[in-house]
């Protein structure tokens, strides 16, 4: 077998560097070129400048632009400057002079090359329209960038290049996300993805892994994103795509910033500054700084955050990137802002709010501070316009985004509008309005799904929502909470009035809730033991508006953030002496006023109709045998008579059937079975049943397709482990299948929120059916359920076997 350098001739040198290049080894491919370069010298400069041209286009993936220009500042000799190789010179020279700032020689270059290839017409068409397409980007003219990569697209499509065609994919998912159109850009950079894997094109899949990371960053999924940012960064140092790697430090550092992980976040950007510095690129240098002025700024560092701002001001108009200096711009303002130079701050955030056309985070950003800087003046009705115009710029964004699982987690980009916006209102004396618009954040996608809002952009205004007429309907109290970083609030909404209370800032609930869901789940005996957390949450979160509530009343709770995860019915009550508030009150859960306002009364009946699904085949090892389900299914079954019942069990209980089923036409639904939940991708979680064909997953019947079976049930039971879904979004609470039922229009739905047992299920869910049975309704008979379990003598009377099913009222 042939060494690598057992090449014969410099035809065959060249192609195999460019093949190590297209693979990913920019330091091998290097290394072969200036060997075979040296080596074929004694050939002519045909042969001598091939060569080099290839090592330009090697420096320029890596990010080494001064070596770029050094390389390539000779002139081609006159038989070789009209043809292939000078189109490549220019072309390489245009893109390496942009990068360093140099931007009337980077246009003279790329002007030379278009007279070389007049209208596009030569063999490096695709070529020179990606270049161009890369400086417009950096210049910030997305049309123009957008028209050019298409052109590169469709000229390798025609001459069958799947390595340019993958370039020209991912570099238009790059545009599409700076554009907003985040769900465009997943699919663009997928399909890129997919290319380059196959191809083995280490280069372009590590662009666009990047790709995808700012796609899922700017629809507010961290997790994915910090993911996908990670490992494009590892990549990156693997591969030497440096200039890369500096993006992709940078863009870390934000994810950490999005987390609180503030010390991380400045960590990364120094790296990323420093690694900027070594190839002298003035853009990245810029990003690096600015980025660094922000985490600066809010750990209130501003004698740092100006300098590092001034910097990044300089290096952005220095070298033409007008993207970067708006945002620069909008920290300078920030920070002027904070040295109560308003006139100076107003001037900045108005001039970013105007010129970011593309960039709608700039632009939301830009109204937010002008509102606060209007706050700061007592100019109260032009910081609401700009409060308002600042929601409504995001909302606008997120109504573009076509999927329904990306929109999901965008609203993780604004909660900070929301809260700012909150605040500012209820300061004004204004706390239902400041409900109002805290409802309107709340269960978008859920309510666009079930047809009260439209799915296109609109203007926000605070909808005409009557919350009392709301407590009426419910027949109860509705317990509404919002968690922000400074201060948290609940409203109390009862059928005379709204009433607000301030409660203690996220990061002091937060905790408690974490450490009081590990007791439960480790099965302990919370009441006996008087658990402080139990005790603590009940403290802060009920007992002020414990004089509203009284005594077994219906009570609504409107979750937010890590609440999402806490079962209320479990927090403990000292008074008159300790037990669970379960006993005291019956809870449901809810999304949002708006929904709860949307539901027709269901008519209570003695019987209804069963759809029963469960006890499958197991698909695998990974899902054991239920060893209980047959016996929940007949204690289900003799609920119903045969007439009324339609039963799936064993090898019939697939998800074709359940779809098949026409399951819109039943009162109630219930799945005995697994669930799996996936927190990066919560459309994924399924119900686990029997497997239908060959195919790999057939088994699972998904969220994303529950959402698109339209139903009526007046409840729907998932028997299942996490069955209430394992992710909160911000503003649609647990996203999993509980939500997917109410998502296709069930009015309720009981999902777990831990790992259920398989010993005291049956007993419950008999009971349950029990209630309905009498025409309970879901959330009474399920109390009932409960509290007979609570008050038995054995194991089971633990929160740990009965709270982890909650009620969950939708439409």
């Amino acid at each position: 077998m042939c060494c690598s350098r057992d090449r014969s001739d410099p035809e065959r040198a060249y192609a195999h560097a460019r093949s190590t290049l297209v693979h990913g080894n920019l330091i091998g491919a290097l290394s072969e070129v200036q060997h075979d370069a040296r080596r074929y010298e004694r050939l002519g400069p045909e042969w001598s400048w091939q060569f080099r041209l290839l090592e330009a286009e090697i420096l320029v993936w890596q990010g080494r632009n001064q070596n770029v220009v050094d390389l390539l500042t000779g002139e081609l000799p006159p038989d070789l400057a009209g043809g292939k190789m000078g189109i490549e010179r220019h072309t390489q020279l245009g893109i390496a002079y942009y990068r360093l700032g140099r931007s009337q020689e980077a246009d003279q270059h790329l002007a030379e090359a278009d007279r070389l290839c007049p209208n596009y017409s030569c063999a490096l068409a695709g070529e020179l329209a990606r270049a161009h397409g890369v400086v417009e980007t950096d210049r910030g003219d997305l049309t123009a960038a957008d028209d050019l990569f298409r052109k590169s697209l469709d000229f390798a499509r025609d001459r069958h290049d799947e390595f340019q065609e993958a370039t020209a994919l991912m570099n238009l998912g790059t545009i599409a996300m700076l554009q907003g159109h985040f769900d465009a850009s997943v699919d663009w950079s997928s399909r890129a993805r997919d290319i380059a894997r196959r191809l083995g094109a280490a280069i372009t899949e590590e662009k666009t892994l990047g790709n995808l990371g700012w796609a899922y960053y700017s629809m507010g999924d961290f997790d994915r994103s910090e993911a996908l940012f990670a490992e494009a960064e590892r990549r990156a140092n693997d591969i030497g795509t440096i200039r890369d790697r500096v993006q992709w430090l940078n863009t870390l550092g934000l994810v950490y910033y999005q987390k609180n992980k503030l010390s991380e976040a400045e960590a990364s950007y120094k790296q990323s500054l420093a690694v900027a510095r070594q190839i002298q690129d003035p853009i990245r240098i810029g990003g690096a700084l600015s980025t660094l002025a922000f985490v600066s700024l809010r750990n209130g560092q501003i004698d740092a955050a100006q300098q590092f701002c001034e910097q990044a001001v300089r290096f952005g108009h220095e070298s033409g990137d007008r993207a970067g200096e708006l945002f620069s711009m909008l920290i300078s303002g920030q920070i002027a802002a904070a040295k109560g130079n308003i006139a100076e701050a107003e001037g900045m955030f108005r001039q970013v709010a105007s010129e970011s056309k593309d960039d709608v985070s700039l632009r939301w950003e830009a109204h937010n501070s002008l509102a606060r800087v209007y706050e700061q003046q007592q100019q109260f009705s032009s910081a609401e316009k700009e409060y308002q115009q600042a929601v409504a710029t995001f909302e606008d964004a997120r109504a573009t985004v076509a999927s329904e699982e990306f929109r999901l987690p965008f609203l993780a980009n604004a909660t900070h509008l929301y809260d700012d916006y909150i605040r500012f209102l209820i300061e004004r004396g204004k706390a239902t309005d400041a409900l109002q618009l805290a409802d309107y954040s709340r269960a978008q996608t859920l309510a666009e799904g079930l047809g009260l809002l439209p799915r296109k952009p609109r203007a926000v205004a605070i909808a005409s929502l009557n919350p009392q007429q709301v407590a009426r309907r419910m027949r109860g109290v509705v317990l509404f909470y919002w968690l922000g970083p400074q201060q948290s609030y609940l409203w109390v909404v009862t059928k005379e009035r709204v009433n607000l209370l301030p409660i203690p800032p996220a990061s002091e609930i937060e905790p408690l809730v974490k450490n009081y869901r590990t007791a439960l789940v480790a099965s302990r005996d919370v009441l006996e033991s008087a658990n402080q957390d139990g005790r603590k949450l009940y403290d802060l979160l009920v007992a002020p508006a414990r004089q509203l509530i009284g005594h077994d009343a219906n009570v609504v709770v409107i979750p937010d953030g890590a609440l999402n995860t806490l079962n209320f019915e479990t927090l403990l009550v000292s008074e008159p002496s300790m037990h669970y508030w379960l006993e005291d009150v019956t809870i449901a859960n809810a999304s949002s006023l708006r929904l709860l306002s949307a539901i027709t009364p269901v008519p209570r009946k003695t019987s209804g109709t069963l759809l029963l699904m469960g006890d499958p085949v197991s698909p695998g090892a990974e899902y054991g045998t239920l060893p209980k389900a047959a016996e929940e299914m007949s204690d289900i079954e003799r609920h119903f008579p045969p007439s009324q019942r339609l039963v799936y069990a064993r090898t019939q209980a697939t998800p074709p059937a359940y779809l098949a089923s026409t399951p819109e036409q039943y009162s109630y639904i219930h799945f005995v079975a697994h669930g799996t939940a996936s927190q990066l991708s919560p459309l994924d979680s399924a119900v686990v049943l029997s497997r239908s064909t060959a195919r790999e997953d057939s088994f699972k019947l998904y969220a994303r397709d529950i959402i698109h079976q339209p139903l009526h049930a007046d409840l729907v039971t998932i028997s299942t482990c996490y069955g209430a879904g394992a992710r909160a979004y911000s503003g649609e609470g647990l996203v999993g299948l509980s939500w997917a039922f109410l998502r296709a229009g069930a009015h309720n739905v009981i999902g777990a929120l831990w790992e259920v047992s398989d010993s005291s299920t049956p007993q419950l869910m008999d009971q349950l059916y029990a209630g309905l049975g009498k025409g309970r309704p879901p959330a009474e008979a399920l109390r009932a359920a409960k509290l007979a379990m609570l008050h038995s003598d054995s194991v089971f009377r633990k929160p740990f076997y009965w709270a982890p099913f909650q009620l969950y009222t939708g439409s």
